[in-house]
């Protein structure tokens, strides 16, 4: 451990005990109950998602001293069933020549009982004019392995902007490892000198040695940056997920400032394979990075920042309790009849109790943490108000959320829109938690997460002739 190790261990120390001080003497309004949030300061990507030895662990991109951002590090959660979280504290500092201004996003590779973690070492070079897209930044390919998913080994740098191909720019970062047969791969998100979007794959023998194997592409150029990319196969379906920057003109100017997305893959993504269209995991306002894993049971679970990068347009009202951001509720991610679908992982029934159960109309206050299903809809009519200015509704083709003010001192903090274009309607769940909420529309054929900040804590729904249910979560 050198010296900037424990400094930064002292200061992170220092401001969370301070920060539990303040809660405990102020209360904390917006803290959510259950979704992943930072101690103190600023929560971005979800990283190292993966389970060993039973427990789960859920990494997180984590700016400690600032609620609107800083440098990275990563914090540590670990959980038994994906609803009860404990903070295990930070365990990857920025503290080594590669990765000096920023532990950045990566994954973690279980092997043998080891994690095996890999993570984008961030370098920006301030001694000079510097673009920091062709020029003046290093993406370091970085591992580093726990034997217990507690303590970590020293850190190894893998490669550098040397070893990725000459006609990229700077832009390279997010590995995630795979095995197939006795070879590793890796994917990483990239950004071409021509501002072009794509994913690069690597291949190892030792999970240490990794070579340039190909590149994964659209057919034609699809924005400028494809960042976080996820690679699997889920109910006999490939998918190669990305979160895309860049996307201009038509119905992406209705979406948010980055998408989240994914094509489902025909071939070999290493070879010869063909894309589909690329299709949104979320269609609401904080969605972005999403990363999935394997549970041991064989479930394939992702989970997501709720929030999203460069977004001027809304804010979180939780900047002024000191913490901003917070992850997705985990999702099982499934097919059903050619379409692939989210719900809830299904711990979350073992935590529900009934509180209410009718037909075509439900109201209720004074509830903060519940789940309402909505089954059985007739002709498309639905419509849901929560604390009186959100609104979930169908209405001319369309699935719409929106809020019914858009000051970023109201319910909303700016929030305005969101919609998706759909035939029909035959369910809707909604996962309210203290300042969040998920929708799931036909059994998670679509999906629209929110943060939103509750005022009165009130729900009517509408919905003639369909059965409405609604449990509180504790």
């Amino acid at each position: 451990m050198n010296a900037l190790t424990r400094d930064l261990i002292k200061l992170v120390d220092m401001t969370e005990e301070m920060m539990k001080e303040k809660g405990q003497k102020e209360g904390a309004d917006y803290r959510e109950k259950l979704h992943l949030m930072p101690p103190v300061g600023w929560l971005n990507d979800p990283n190292g998602l993966c389970q060993l030895n039973g427990i789960y662990h859920a990494f997180f991109q984590y700016s400690p001293f600032n609620a609107e951002g800083g440098v990275k590090m990563w914090g540590h959660y670990t959980s038994k069933d994906m609803i009860d979280w404990e903070y295990q504290g930070v365990k990857l500092y920025p503290d080594q020549p590669f990765d000096c201004h920023g532990v950045y996003s990566g994954s973690a590779f279980i092997e043998d009982d080891k994690m095996y973690v890999y993570y984008t070492g961030n370098v920006k070079l301030e001694d000079g004019d510097f673009d920091y897209i062709n020029t003046g930044r290093e993406s370091n390919t970085v591992l580093v392995v726990s034997e217990d998913g507690k303590t970590f080994g020293s850190k190894k740098e893998l490669m550098r902007n040397v070893d990725y191909p000459s006609d990229l720019t700077c832009h390279v970062r997010d590995p995630k490892v795979w095995k197939d047969g006795d070879t590793y791969y890796m994917i990483q998100g990239a950004r071409t000198k021509e501002d072009v979007g794509q994913a690069l794959i690597f291949e190892s023998k030792d999970k240490i040695n990794w070579k340039f194997r190909s590149r994964v592409e659209s057919e034609k150029p699809f924005g400028y940056m494809w960042e976080c990319p996820d690679y699997f196969e889920v109910d006999g379906t490939k998918i190669l997920s990305a979160s895309v920057q860049g996307l201009e003109g038509g119905v992406w100017d209705d979406r948010n400032v980055y998408q989240s997305g994914y094509f489902m893959v025909d071939g070999n993504i290493l070879d010869d394979y063909k894309l589909s269209e690329y299709m949104l995991w979320d269609y609401g306002f904080d969605f972005y990075a999403p990363q999935s894993f394997e549970t041991e049971d064989g479930r394939r679970v992702h989970i997501s920042w709720m929030g999203m990068p460069d977004c001027k347009e809304y804010t979180n009202l939780t900047i002024a309790e000191g913490w901003q951001h917070c992850f997705t509720f985990p999702r099982e991610v499934f097919v059903k009849d050619g379409k692939v679908c989210q719900r809830p992982v299904r711990e979350l029934q073992k935590r529900k109790t009934l509180v209410d159960k009718s037909a075509g109309m439900l109201k209720k206050d004074g509830y903060k943490v519940y789940d309402v299903n909505i089954s059985g809809i007739q002709n498309n009519e639905f419509r849901t108000v929560i604390d009186e200015e959100l609104i979930l509704e169908y209405k001319n083709g369309r699935f719409e959320m929106h809020f019914t003010s858009q000051d970023k001192n109201s319910v909303s903090a700016g929030r305005g829109m969101r919609y998706v274009d759909v035939d029909k309607i035959s369910s809707v769940e909604i996962l309210v938690d203290k300042s969040s909420v998920e929708v799931f529309v036909n059994n998670g054929e679509y999906v629209f997460t929110t943060r939103f900040y509750p005022q009165k804590d009130s729900l009517a729904v509408e919905a003639a002739g369909a059965e409405i249910m609604m449990e509180e979560i504790r």
